[in-house]
């Protein structure tokens, strides 16, 4: 019941806001007005099927919408030292982010994953080769443990090369400058270095 109050008093606040009546709502939507103020009441929730497209008329992410969640996100805003790494466990996918963000895939919502240092032996080889460096390691590839992506991120782009299991860890970047060499190996962490 808890619950339902609170997605109904998200529901009243935003239709509110955008000088909405619970009938002009319920038109849109296809529904009568007498369940828009059943929702709001807390008498009931939204079929899971309207959820959708109750979020766009109402300008909420569906899950903050479930939740009973009106905090607005944190203007972070575009900066690459603000870069968050989301890494799927079950398919790999790398997914960047340079502020605040709810990340899903696989059906599993992400957690930004914590850049760590790499130690001596963990860090890769770098190497000067024309104009790119050139990136090696003894890491093992197999099919369970692998690296699968290596980043380099500078002041104003990351690039990033993806890595597939049973490959040898050869990849060459264009040299531009300094940065942070960053790689995710798939039984430790997201691990930097600097280069």
């Amino acid at each position: 019941m808890m619950l339902n109050s609170k997605v109904g008093n998200i529901i009243r606040t935003l239709r509110l806001e955008r000088n909405m009546t619970q009938k002009q709502l319920a038109d849109k939507m296809n529904i009568s007005d007498k369940t828009v103020s059943k929702w709001e009441r807390g008498l009931g929730l939204p079929d899971i099927l309207l959820i959708p497209e109750l979020s766009d008329l109402l300008g909420i992410d569906t899950q903050n919408l479930l939740a009973g969640d009106l905090t607005p996100n944190d203007y972070v805003g575009g900066n690459m030292k603000n870069t968050k790494y989301f890494v799927c466990p079950i398919c790999q996918n790398i997914t960047l982010c340079t502020g605040e963000a709810e990340i899903s895939c696989c059906g599993k919502k992400l957690a930004a994953q914590t850049l760590k240092k790499a130690g001596e032996s963990e860090k890769l080889s770098v190497q000067v080769i024309e104009d790119d460096w050139y990136i090696t390691s003894d890491h093992p590839m197999k099919k369970d443990h692998y690296i699968s992506f290596v980043a380099l991120a500078t002041g104003d782009r990351i690039q990033i090369i993806k890595q597939y299991p049973e490959w040898n860890l050869n990849v060459r970047i264009p040299r531009r400058g300094h940065g942070m060499l960053i790689w995710y190996s798939t039984e430790h962490c997201l691990l930097y270095q600097l280069i």
